[in-house]
């Protein structure tokens, strides 16, 4: 029998055992099998060695109820920290100008979210931006002037109690014609 196959036995054998074992130890059922999982782990490189000993289910055992007992540790350290630092300090209730804005750039189509956030939260050159997005600068440069359009037209509209998202319109008042067409429907480049 190959050692594969021994090692397959073996954990089929005993792995529903170590996990009630530590399972015992913890209380936590999924704490149980992901420390007997990381036991038998730690086991397959060194099954070779491990097989040779008179009980190799005590070495798993043994490993898995040690990395429970590192879990248990590393949590309750975590307790007496939260615990020391105390409940968080109250926020604030959000801006309600700081809301609009929020939903009015979530509703901008991605094209010109992502420019604006990239250029005006990051502070990122047009050159930047152009370079990440793998696109020309020149398109970076018309989204963020329709992105701002757009957005302006949004929050104008809620402000004002008009429709949520009106059709960007041009300076002159023609419609929005999307990038890569031209306003008969011909590709533009």
């Amino acid at each position: 029998m190959s050692n594969t196959a021994q090692f397959d036995d073996f954990y089929a054998s005993t792995f529903r055992r170590v996990a009630g074992h530590v399972y015992l130890m913890t209380g936590d059922v999924h704490i149980a099998e992901d420390c007997t999982q990381e036991a038998f782990s730690r086991a397959v490189p060194r099954w070779e060695h491990i097989r040779s000993y008179d009980v190799p289910y005590a070495w798993v055992r043994k490993v898995a109820h040690n990395l429970a007992c590192s879990r248990m540790r590393q949590a309750r350290r975590a307790r007496t920290a939260l615990a020391r630092l105390g409940p968080p300090a109250p926020q604030p209730p959000a801006d309600e100008h700081h809301v609009v804005v929020v939903q009015s750039v979530r509703e901008l189509p991605d094209r010109y979210r992502q420019v604006l956030v990239m250029h005006h939260l990051l502070d990122l050159p047009v050159r930047d931006v152009a370079e990440r997005l793998g696109i020309p600068e020149a398109t970076v440069k018309t989204r963020l002037a329709r992105g701002r359009r757009r957005l302006a037209d949004v929050l104008e509209d809620r402000t004002h109690g008009g429709p949520a998202l009106r059709p960007l319109r041009g300076r002159q008042g023609a419609p929005d014609v999307s990038e890569g067409s031209s306003p008969t429907g011909d590709a533009a480049f």
